[in-house]
């Protein structure tokens, strides 16, 4: 039998209540836990520089995804522009550090919708919502109407983890897969180097809500995840996303068999090279040290990048290509797909 998201058993009276609650939520925002409550419907701004209507940078087939996301058709991610954090080292920050461009990609509802279905005429496995964190309230509203035109494909929030409990309750039984960031096991280092001080603090109420909608078992189907929670942990040099303690929390407070995405891929972008402590990619040392935690902490589920990856998945968001990844070839055989 072939899945059926959970967005289809979820009456539209109920549907319908959520995004009026998101609704009050924009008008006094908090979309994240810094509860900047600005009225982004009368053009007020808080730290994510937006308005109301969602900013799509870039939307593609994805195939640099975890194997188990992207599959052989890639993942349909939709890239929204500005954030709700500060990373120093962003590799996305040509988008998620640049308001003043990003304001140009602004799109309405209808047009986020007609993406949506786009990418899911593109043959792709799902629908990517990356870094949707600060456009949660209104991305509703277009994943409800995009229900309404046919959409049937299982929805991924792709978040850096910094989000708002409250948020995530409206997208329980809409989100299939949650694919959350856990980028520090301390509040010091999440203030230093995400302008985020109580990340840690934070980001495990978020996770743990994540879990409990969906639980640590992975659902597939014809090899790719359709169902489940994946936390993603980027190794920072020289200790800084302190690992330990990320791996500690899950295994001690979520579940050793949640499935985790070890990424060795750091390298120095953004204000990274102002700092000698991020001026670097990861060692063999320090990577070896991670495999250990992860034996440590009966961590058994999931996937560890080679450390060679930092030469890969560098994105191109001010090339003009439609795809930053460089897929042309795919995109191509995507479009002859979604023409036949």
């Amino acid at each position: 039998m072939s899945f059926i998201p959970s967005y289809k058993k979820i009456s539209d009276e109920m549907f319908t209540g959520r995004i009026s609650q998101a609704d009050e939520i924009l008008k006094s925002c908090a979309s994240c836990p810094r509860n900047c409550f600005v009225d982004r419907t009368s053009g007020e701004l808080g730290t994510c520089r937006s308005g109301d209507k969602p900013i799509v940078s870039s939307y593609t087939p994805h195939f640099g995804e975890e194997p188990v996301l992207s599959g052989t058709n890639g993942a349909g991610n939709i890239f929204f522009g500005n954030c709700n954090l500060r990373c120093d080292y962003c590799q996305n920050f040509v988008i998620s550090q640049n308001p003043k461009v990003e304001i140009n990609n602004e799109v309405s509802v209808d047009r986020l919708s007609d993406i949506i279905l786009e990418l899911q005429n593109m043959n792709c496995h799902n629908i990517g919502l990356v870094s949707p964190t600060h456009f949660a309230m209104t991305i509703l509203k277009s994943i409800k109407l995009a229900i309404g035109n046919g959409l049937r494909l299982p929805i991924i929030y792709n978040s850096n983890g910094y989000d708002s409990v409250e948020i995530l309750k409206l997208y329980k039984d809409v989100v299939d897969i949650y694919l959350p960031d856990f980028k520090y096991g301390d509040n010091d280092y999440g203030r230093r180097y995400s302008k985020a001080p109580d990340y840690f603090h934070n980001v495990k109420f978020a996770i743990r809500e994540m879990n409990e909608q969906l639980g640590s078992e992975l659902v597939y189907e014809n090899g790719v995840v359709v169902r489940g929670l994946i936390i993603r942990h980027l190794v920072l040099p020289n200790g800084l996303a302190e690992t330990e303690e990320v791996f500690k929390f899950i295994s001690r407070e979520l579940d050793p068999k949640v499935h985790i995405s070890v990424m060795a891929q750091y390298y120095p972008t953004n204000r990274a090279s102002k700092n000698i402590l991020l001026d670097r990619k990861i060692n063999q040392t320090e990577y070896v040290r991670v495999l250990e935690l992860l034996e440590k902490y009966n961590l058994e589920n999931g996937w560890i990048q080679e450390l060679e990856s930092s030469e890969s998945y560098r994105p191109f968001f001010n090339d003009d290509r439609l795809d930053p990844f460089g897929n042309e070839r795919d995109l191509e055989l995507a479009d002859v797909q979604s023409r036949q």
